[in-house]
């Protein structure tokens, strides 16, 4: 049965576009088209669509306000078409923040068509998405206000699909002595930048985008550059950030199996922990960090956005613990250190 989808651009260029990459894919269907707001509510009344895709910047109605009337009013899997600027970064993390499934940027020039290359993979994982836990990622836990003591420890975590906002619950549910933790978000460039910034103001933890050379430290927690880069620690007496501008690996720069496989090396020190996402970059690692003695932690399935990455990490045996979100930040806290 094919995937339903209702493109919503008030660019006629781009909606022919978007709809040539969707209708090229067997079990795709581009069932309508809407020029703004107003007109897709009436085509989401009438069509029932299973994803819908929407641009951010559209006339009578913003796609972050219209946004907000769907999810009070007909929750529905969208991805969000936005400009691979500054400001639509922080308009991208707005809308995932508000419920949207993903986001996938147009450049500003260029090759239009390959550009959304990606879109048909994004919408198979968005019509099989869950609702449900777009809104129970929503409270967002606060740190313990006590002090706490860390262990010698690193923690690493991968995300993508739906890892916005679980990086938001978790991140912001660690107390300032937390270890240091190194952070793999799938995201282009520009965004990381604004995502940086956003988690460092609801957290007490340092949250940066990595630079290579930074030495990790306490308290502190790096963010990979999105798209320039991968990003790996090295060093185990004084373990630092490096950036290596290599191929993609899995289809991503950054890559969490890049980062991944260079924590193996910590053996007991490190913990690995794998958020919600599409794919399997990164999985197959974290079986050599639970084997090498380091702790592994997989985000349930009740709880993923897209239960990818972290159902083929616990399948092949990498996953020593599988949680609910909300109990992932007090499990490594338990293990990495105390509060006193």
């Amino acid at each position: 049965m094919s995937i339903k989808v209702l493109v919503v651009d008030d660019s006629a260029t781009i909606r022919a576009i978007l709809k040539h990459t969707l209708q090229a894919e067997a079990d795709i269907e581009v069932v309508g088209e809407a020029g703004d707001p107003y007109e897709a509510r009436e085509a989401m009344k009438a069509l029932n669509p299973d994803v819908v895709t929407l641009d951010i910047e559209m006339p009578r109605m913003n796609g972050i306000e219209f946004l907000g009337h769907i999810m009070r009013l007909r929750p529905t899997p969208v991805i969000m078409i936005s400009t691979l600027t500054q400001a639509g970064a922080e308009a991208s993390l707005e809308a995932l923040s508000l419920g949207a499934i993903d986001y996938i940027a147009k450049p500003t020039g260029g090759n239009l068509m390959g550009a959304f290359k990606d879109l048909p993979s994004k919408v198979r994982a968005a019509a099989q998405s869950k609702m449900s836990a777009v809104g129970a990622m929503a409270p967002v836990a606060t740190a313990s206000t006590k002090a706490y003591r860390a262990k010698n420890r690193l923690i690493a975590i991968g995300a993508s699909t739906g890892g916005v906002e679980a990086l938001t619950q978790l991140i912001s549910a660690l107390p300032a002595g937390a270890p240091p933790v190194v952070i793999t978000q799938h995201m282009p460039p520009k965004f990381t930048t604004s995502f940086a910034a956003r988690l460092n103001s609801k957290s007490q933890v340092n949250v940066v985008e990595a630079q290579d050379g930074d030495v990790l430290e306490v308290g502190h927690v790096y963010l990979a550059p999105g798209g320039d880069a991968h990003l790996q620690v090295q060093g185990r007496t004084r373990p630092q950030c490096v950036l290596t501008e290599a191929e993609t690996v899995n289809g991503h720069r950054p890559s969490v199996e890049v980062l991944f496989k260079s924590i193996v090396p910590f053996g007991s020190q490190a913990v690995a922990v794998m958020l919600t996402g599409m794919g399997n970059d990164g999985s197959a690692v974290m079986k050599e960090i639970r084997d090498a003695g380091g702790l592994t932690l997989g985000q349930d399935r009740s709880t993923c956005v897209v239960y990818g990455m972290s159902r083929v990490a616990n399948e092949l045996g990498g996953i020593a613990q599988e949680l609910p979100l909300s109990k992932i930040a007090p499990a490594i806290l338990e293990h990495c250190g105390a509060y006193y």
